[in-house]
């Protein structure tokens, strides 16, 4: 009996050691190749412009990239994890290893216990770098953009695209250095009236270095504008310095948006609105979501466990797609609770919780019933 006993812990150890090491090295691949395409997903929206413009650096390039790595990672993690536990236990189920394994008087519970305890660690991994380290890289990012736009005026104008700068609405059709042309400019008024339209066949952005404003001069300018309620046409070959703002120390220190802040600023944020008799349901509802997201890695590998058993299959490609599948869904019942942010009445910041529930809870069930077999 002890010889019998023995020979089922060995059995067991090899096992756990063999889902460990296999479902680390797939969620190591996964985990890259997800953070890989969010990173590119994120500079090419958000530094193309800077980018196309030329005056990106490699050390600006490298810098943004290494503030995005641990935002990105809050999505990547939990997407790898549960692609891991996907192709890991569907392989093993094609192999009939786990057929095996119970023949053995293995249950399912305990060959998923390794698996499920790197679940708890990623989602705590998940919990710190959302509640902490994200926020604070990504409002580093932010405002090394913002400054770097202001420094670099040229290069945070959109080609062939609107720009909202400093109060005005640019349009730019082309962009040569300092040199612009085809620009179109449309300014409101504090209502959102429109007060002004120019275009300009020519046009130069400079930076005044002694009142250190950003100025436009415009080139054969035409447009029209509104004067007590008349509307005003007017034509001329020069236009400028037009002043679009300045680049003062209170333009630099960008305020935080409420993604850019971390646990304890959005409780102290929501403290502050409830003495202000502001409804806080925003920031709830940002702070919820933080600490939900933090969970996703467990109610993913909870539900993905009994799915990878009962669809049977090892391919790569099926366990990618249905991992897409279930990401869409986790995600857009998160966007679906945001949507639902102006309606204090409908509580949208326990919407953040949903996913989390569904996703556990169905992911416990399908994973009881597999474990007896039913």
């Amino acid at each position: 009996m002890a010889r019998l006993a023995a020979g089922g812990v060995r059995r067991m150890r090899t096992l756990h050691l063999y889902l460990t090491r296999e479902t680390l090295a797939t969620l190591l691949m996964t985990v890259v190749v997800f953070t890989f395409v969010l990173l590119l997903g994120n500079l090419f929206k958000e530094i193309a412009a800077l980018m196309a413009s030329g005056q990106v650096t490699p050390g600006f390039l490298l810098q943004a990239i290494g503030l995005l790595i641990p935002y990105v990672l809050v999505y990547s993690l939990p997407m790898g994890m549960l692609t891991a536990t996907l192709l890991v236990f569907g392989r093993f189920s094609a192999d009939h290893e786990l057929t095996a394994a119970r023949a053995g008087g293995v249950s399912l519970l305990s060959l998923s216990a390794p698996v499920l305890a790197i679940s708890v660690v990623m989602s705590a991994l998940c919990g710190w770098m959302n509640l902490h380290l994200a926020p604070q890289s990504r409002l580093a990012y932010k405002t090394m953009l913002f400054e770097y736009g202001l420094e670099h005026t040229a290069a945070v104008l959109t080609e062939k695209g609107f720009t909202d700068f400093l109060g005005h609405r640019v349009y730019v059709g082309s962009i040569d250095g300092g040199e612009l042309r085809d620009v179109v400019i449309y300014q409101n008024d504090e209502a959102g009236n429109l007060m002004r339209r120019m275009h300009a066949e020519e046009a130069r952005l400079e930076l005044n270095a002694e009142t250190q404003q950003i100025q436009l001069i415009l080139r054969t300018v035409d447009g029209f504008e509104f004067d007590n309620g008349k509307e005003r046409t007017f034509v001329y070959s020069k236009y400028g310095p037009m002043t679009l703002g300045n680049q003062s120390e209170e333009l630099k220190q960008r305020p935080p948006k409420l993604k850019e802040l971390g646990f304890s600023q959005l409780r102290g944020r929501i403290t502050e609105l409830n003495q202000q008799g502001i409804d806080p349901t925003p920031v709830q509802v940002q702070l919820h979501q933080k600490v939900a997201l933090s969970f996703a890695c467990i109610g993913f590998t909870l539900i993905g466990i009994p799915l990878a058993i009962r669809t049977h299959r090892r391919e790569t490609n099926f366990g990618i797609a249905m991992a897409l599948v279930l990401v869409t869904a986790y995600y857009g019942l998160i966007i679906l609770g945001q949507a639902l942010e102006s309606h204090p009445a409908l509580l949208p910041h326990l919407w953040m919780w949903l996913p989390n529930i569904l996703f556990q809870g169905i992911g416990c069930v399908l994973l009881w019933k597999l474990n007896r077999g039913i």
